[in-house]
């Protein structure tokens, strides 16, 4: 990806008059992910941008309070890496100093899919692991150094101010003294996640209100930590036992993540029908029961680090803005504000970053034309096709998901991606294309590209793989049997 730049201009040139439109001030609203890379995309536009956060953040690699989901297991796929690598140069290098580690994909990455044990061929791809609150604090540290950021007192958005052709700002609430202030802006983007009050916001103003689409699979979550066992090595992989969409049964997995201070992130899953209990007797009988019982065995023997936990918040939800026939200059909504996906897929943040690279892109071609912000969030649009299409169209497929059936069309190319999936551990055109694709690396197109089709057309040369490809030598020293 071609280097963003991240420098100090105050002003992006229109390109169709050669004019200066200078842009003054930005808010932001959530000091998330989203918000915080929404910022740094800023900040090369704008003289000052204003972070408005609803809840103190935490000074270090901490919780923060209103993102429940962040105790679960979070992947950042390298297309997502690449993406925040642009706006926020270095960050890779940051992360592994404070504790994380990049896992190549998939050469350290043990993987039972629908269709079978996928092979650790050669790295074509990467993902950076580590817990959510280190992986936040990280670009949080790096996007406030920055001197034309400024993280506000704590507040809650409530309303938009302007009206339905310009938004001008926004008026915040602080919740200790309930007295509102007004924050104008020449820009406003809502990054306040699944919590969003977009669709209201518009509607205040005079607009239409977008259409809504949701999948809900009624997936669950279960997330405990373990200390590792003495004499595992460094470089463990990351074990991951995926469910058989094609199985006329509740969907449940299982997934390893080795993560800082030496430690396993452990999340459990099911959908409607097959949810796994957060009693800490019943977690490792429900990893056991699994597909492959490899998770619960390697956690067996482990030590807790600390309670389980729960989420229920796993529903795909999308909102339209795209398609609403006016949209006001000046605002635009970014992230989960925009899609919400089943996390077990590890797509949200990796989305969050790419929307935030439009929005950089977006400024630097456009500047503060009349339908700039129509076009840019036209473009965060785009960024979240492939991880919504991967999500819905496997989600809806378990007994009892809530949503609109899959079209003839969306099941063929089901079928196809199946084959595909199967083909991967054997030709490296098939894996180079589900790899690209998956990791956020490639456009979802990419799956279908002529050497992607043959190889699937060809289809796999070996057998399935009977058992997890981990060392003969590991098992052996646990005393587990593959």
């Amino acid at each position: 990806m071609t280097r963003l730049r991240n420098g100090n201009e105050p002003a992006a040139k229109d390109r169709d008059t050669g004019t200066m439109r200078p842009l003054t001030h930005a808010v932001v609203l959530g000091g998330g992910l989203a918000g915080t890379l929404a910022a740094a995309a800023l900040a090369d536009h704008v003289d000052k941008v204003t972070i408005v956060e609803r809840y103190h953040l935490p000074k270090g690699p901490g919780p923060r309070r209103g993102v429940p989901q962040a105790r679960h297991a979070h992947l950042m796929w390298s297309g997502g890496v690449r993406a925040i690598e642009s706006l926020l140069p270095g960050i890779t290098r940051r992360w592994i100093t404070a504790g994380a580690r990049k896992v190549g994909v998939p050469n350290e990455l043990v993987s039972l899919s629908a269709q079978g044990w996928m092979r650790r061929g050669p790295q074509m791809q990467f993902l950076i692991i580590c817990s959510r609150d280190l992986l936040d604090w990280v670009v949080r540290e790096q996007v406030l150094a920055n001197n034309r950021i400024t993280l506000a007192p704590p507040g809650r958005a409530v309303a938009l101010l302007g009206s339905a052709s310009r938004v001008t700002g926004v008026r915040v609430r602080n919740e200790q003294n309930d007295q509102e202030t007004q924050l104008h802006a020449d820009f406003v983007v809502d990054a306040t996640g699944r919590t969003s009050q977009a669709s209201q916001w518009l509607v205040s103003l005079g607009l239409t209100p977008p259409a809504e689409k949701t999948v809900d699979s009624g997936l669950t979550y279960a997330t405990r930590l373990f200390h590792v066992p003495k004499g595992t090595p460094a470089d463990f992989p990351l074990i991951n036992v995926q469910a058989d969409h094609r199985a006329a049964r509740p969907g449940q997995t299982a997934t390893l993540i080795p993560i800082e201070n030496h430690r396993w992130l452990v999340t459990l899953s099911g959908t409607r029908g097959g949810e796994p209990s957060t009693d800490a007797p019943h977690f490792v009988d429900f990893a056991r029961s699994v597909r492959h019982p490899i998770v619960g065995d390697l956690i067996a023997s482990a030590h807790p680090d600390g309670p389980v936990y729960g989420s229920h918040s796993t529903a795909n939800r999308r909102w339209y803005f795209e398609r609403l026939h006016q949209w006001p200059d000046g605002f635009i909504a970014i992230g989960d504000a925009v899609a919400t996906y089943n996390p077990i897929y590890g797509h949200g943040m990796s989305v969050a970053a790419h929307g935030a690279v439009a929005l950089h892109r977006g400024l630097a071609r456009h500047a503060m034309r009349p339908g700039t912000a129509r076009r840019i969030q036209r473009a965060i649009a785009s960024t979240t096709e492939g991880a919504w299409t991967t999500a819905t169209s496997q989600d809806i497929l378990y007994p009892l998901a809530v949503g609109a059936q899959p079209t003839v069309t969306a099941r063929l190319l089901q079928r196809y991606v199946d084959r595909l999936v199967k083909t991967a551990s054997d030709r490296p055109a098939a894996a180079e294309a589900l790899y690209g694709a998956f990791t956020l690396s490639k456009p979802m197109a990419h799956l279908v590209s002529p050497k992607a089709v043959l190889a699937t057309f060809l289809g796999p040369v070996r057998p399935t793989l009977s058992n997890p490809p981990l060392s003969d030598e590991y098992y052996s020293s646990r005393d587990l049997h593959p």
